[in-house]
């Protein structure tokens, strides 16, 4: 059965082997996992740093910007079914 590992220790696991002040061995002997998953994290911790750093105005923009356009599409849609409801009723009566 496999083992689920917080993202707590994945973190600092991942940290320790950033620091390199130990070898992978040693610091996934401390936390009882596999030295290739201690890599492995340390691997996507280095990849995902970067986005730490990225101006969040411009994430947010592109954020924005795709639910504005979502909502319009809805609003659109929306106003269509009404229309053709009031329609539909008009002839009913």
């Amino acid at each position: 059965m496999r083992r689920k590992h917080s993202p707590q220790l994945k973190a600092k696991a991942a940290l320790e082997a950033l620091k390199g002040l130990r070898p992978v061995n040693e610091i996934a002997s401390e936390f009882d996992v596999h030295p290739g998953l201690v890599t492995q994290w340390k691997k996507t911790a280095t990849d995902g740093l970067p986005e730490l750093f990225a101006k969040p105005d411009s994430q947010r923009r592109q954020n924005d910007d795709a639910l504005t356009s979502r909502l319009y599409e809805e609003v659109g849609r929306l106003k269509i079914e009404l229309d053709w409801l009031k329609k539909k009723s008009e002839q009913l009566r």
